[in-house]
Order: structure tokens, then sequence, then C-alpha cells
């Protein structure tokens, strides 16, 4: 069968083949939760019980949970919340991928297929830190995604998704590549591709497929300051759930490489005080003691250019390449110590759960952004305990020339909110300073001592 891709009636692709063939791997999923769960889980979780705190619901999970409360069927009449999402099936056996945060706090799972037959579903395993969730139904014979490639996809390209947004099975959306190996918010391990594909609540766990009719991604967040779509959505790269999967079939659980270094990129300055011709790698700002790292031989203000043969363009490529790798591997890396380049090997780890909290190794900890002149960086938990911060923002650490400065910010402030935007970790603001516009100000949310203040902050203003 020819490509999808190669048929053009109008100047555009023509999707209705590809549509019809892969229309039927596509499942819709429903959950039902109770409330007063959902409820403990969230008074439980860092800023949990907040409900005015729009950042999670926006954010980061924010579509597959559009509660709708109802009495339950278990005798206590209890609420119950059901949400919906989406899924594909990738063994003819039943085993079905989606997102963690389509099922997270279910009670029951339920699969609607696309030949309407209803079943329910277990969960084989998930895996939080890339959102992925791993379920099965009882079934033989069903049809199976085709897995792609999504390290070949190329910006621009025609992407489209099916899902069940708002509840509407089997709908079909169109667009093309934005960019790729996106960081966004507090994840590091996951390089999400960044698509204009229309996607709304309850097209998460949904599949993105490319114009041969195979799935390339996994539709996950959309970035939206209004809680809709707004033209930025973001996908798991299908590569990178593929080896979540392999692990969950196999463990039960999934391990990630660790290499123990806290990491921030290089500003124009500092890349030219090191004789580098423009930004690139990952600047070294600690290394874990005890940690692969250590052992390598790794030191503070070493600036990683390349690892295992790729080139690291930035902090935010390295923990990705890091992750993905296997524990106890000998991966050679090439550092910039003192103008001069060298070779080094280190021995992969295991990434420890709360690596993440110690070390900063995806540079979680730090940024310096150059264009604002201001170094910023995570909360520690007594600073958000003095603060009354539960969860979200960044603390400014250092002031230098700059538009942070005329704005009027001071080292110790607290930032909040950009342009109405919540602040949920330092790779989001990030993404927030990038975004700004040249030709007005801003108001910035800021905590500072004893009290809350709005800054107007405009890029290079």
């Amino acid at each position: 069968m020819a490509p999808a891709g190669d048929a053009f009636a109008t100047g555009l692709p023509d999707f209705t083949t590809v549509v019809a063939r892969v229309t039927p791997v596509v499942v819709n999923i429903s959950t039902t939760q109770r409330l007063d769960t959902l409820a403990q889980n969230d008074a439980a979780s860092p800023g949990g019980g907040d409900r005015d705190d729009p950042s999670e619901d926006w954010y980061r999970h924010f579509f597959g949970a559009l509660p709708s409360p109802r009495h339950g069927d278990d005798g206590g009449g209890a609420l119950t919340a059901e949400s919906l999402g989406s899924g594909f099936i990738i063994s003819a056996d039943g085993e079905i991928l989606t997102n963690y945060h389509v099922i997270k706090d279910a009670e029951r799972i339920t699969v609607k297929l696309n030949d309407r037959r209803v079943l329910p579903a277990k969960i084989l395993g998930v895996d939080p830190s890339s959102d992925l969730a791993l379920l099965k139904i009882n079934a033989v014979g069903l049809p199976v995604a085709a897995i792609g490639d999504a390290s070949r996809l190329r910006v621009g390209q025609w992407v489209l998704a099916i899902g069940s947004p708002f509840g509407f099975d089997h709908s079909v959306t169109a667009g093309i590549v934005s960019a790729k190996g996106r960081s966004i918010g507090s994840e590091q391990y996951v390089p999400y591709i960044q698509t204009d594909v229309p996607i709304n609540p309850g097209n998460s766990g949904g599949p993105l497929f490319n114009l041969e009719g195979q799935v390339v991604g996994i539709n996950s967040e959309i970035y939206s300051r209004t809680g809709g779509y707004q033209g930025v959505s973001f996908a798991i790269p299908i590569n990178l759930a593929m080896q979540v999967v392999r692990q969950l079939r196999q463990h039960g659980h999934v391990t990630r490489g660790w290499l123990g270094v806290n990491i921030l990129d290089l500003s124009p300055d500092m890349a030219a005080s090191l004789h580098l011709s423009r930004p690139e790698g990952a600047l070294v700002r600690e290394v874990v003691p005890a940690s692969p790292a250590a052992r390598a031989g790794i030191q503070a203000g070493d600036v990683i250019l390349t690892y295992g043969g790729a080139n690291v363009v930035s902090s935010q490529a390295l923990p990705p390449l890091v992750g993905s790798t296997s524990a106890g591997r000998d991966v050679p890396l090439t550092i910039l110590r003192d103008g001069k380049r060298e070779m080094l090997r280190v021995r992969i780890g295991v990434l420890p759960t709360n690596a993440m909290n110690q070390s900063g190794e995806a540079g979680e900890q730090y940024g310096l952004f150059d264009s604002l002149g201001l170094a910023v960086r995570s909360l520690s938990s007594g600073e958000r305990r003095r603060f009354h911060v539960a969860a979200g923002g960044v603390m400014v650490e250092q002031v230098i020339q700059g538009a942070g400065r005329r704005a009027g910010f001071e080292p110790g402030d607290v930032v909040l909110m950009v342009n109405s935007t919540r602040v949920t970790g330092l790779r989001q603001f990030q993404f927030l300073a990038r975004q700004l516009p040249v030709t007005r100000a801003v108001p910035v949310l800021v905590k500072r001592s004893r009290q809350t203040l709005f800054l107007p902050l405009r890029a290079g203003g």
C-alpha cells in the first residue's frame, strides 16, 4: 500500500487511507475513582489540598481528568469520579499503552474498542517518571499498532492524532512537528516532541501517527494559559515509550541510568570565557560523592560536550541520554577542562529513587538565564516552609545587569507566576523566559520576605 503522504489532492496530504487503516488500534479508556481517595492523595501530595493552585491541572497533566461526581454502586453511596483518556493496542493479546495520569488512582479501568466492545483492564505496570502505563485486557486477535521511529521525525513533517477528546471516540486531528527534544516542566528524562496538532482533554494517552500509519509518539501534554488547546502540544517519543514497555514486561518496573552530576547551561559569557565558539554542553556545577561521575574523575567546572558519541548541545540533552543507558554500561565522555578536551569513561549506575532531589542531575536545581540577567534555582524544603510555597516556584540566586535588574528583581525573590502562568519548576521558568515578548512588559508574581508583589518584566527591555 502506498504511503498516504504520496496522495495530494489540493496540495495537502490525503489522510483518509491512513486513518482508515490505523483507527482500529486506538481505544477509549475510562476510569472510576473514589473522590475520598482522590482527596486523600491530593492532601498527601506536595502542594496537595490547594485546589486554587492550577499548575498541576493546567500545565503538566491537564487532560485525561474530567471528574463528574456521582454516587457509586458499592452500596455505601460513596461519590465517584469518571475520567476519560485514550490509548492504543500494542499486542494481539490485549496489551494497551497509555499515560500514567490517565489511570492514576483508578479503582476501575474500562477499555472501549473500535468494534464497540467494552472490556475491563488491569494494570501490568506504570512508570510515573515518563508518565506511561501498560494495561491488559482479556482479548485475542486484536489489531496491533505499527511502531515507528521517532528519531527519524523531521520538524515540519505531517503527523496526526486519534483519540477521544471530551469523550468523542476516534476523533482525528492533524498538524506538523514543531520541534523535537523539548524539556518541559520538571520532566527530566523525556525529550518531548512538540506539535501543533489540536489536542484536548481525553486525547491524553492516544497515539501520534506519521503518514505511514506508524506510531511515533504518545500525546501527553499541552501548554496552555487558558486550560484549552492553544497550538502547543507535546508527545512522548515512541522509542522511549517502548523502552519503558520492555522493562515493564520483564521486571514490572523501570530503572534508569545515573551519572551523578548537578548541571546547568552555559551562558554566552561563560562559553566565551572557556574559549567555546558557542554555548554548548552541560556545565558540571557539582558531583555527587561516590557517584559514577565521581569514580570516573568528573569534576565541578568540567563541561560535558559528548556522551556516548552524541553531542550534548545543552544541559537539557544530557539526562535523556543518561536515563536511557543501561546500568553497568561503560560510556565514553568528552569533557572540557582547563581549556583542553579530555576523554573519560564512566560506568553508569542505577538512578536512585531520590536522585533527582539529591543531585539535580537534569539541571533542575540551577539555571543561568543570561538574557534576563538572573541566576535562579529550585527551592529547598526549608525555603518552601519559610515562604509557604507548597510546590513550584524558583528562587532568584543572583541578579546581574539586564532585564531582571531593570524590573526590580532582588536576590532571594521567589518567582511564582509569569504572565498569569504558574511556575511549576526551573525548566518551565526557562521555557516561559524564552517566550517573553520584547514589545511589552509582562507581570511576574514574586514573594519577597513577607510581601507578595508583581514586577514588570520585559525581555531585553
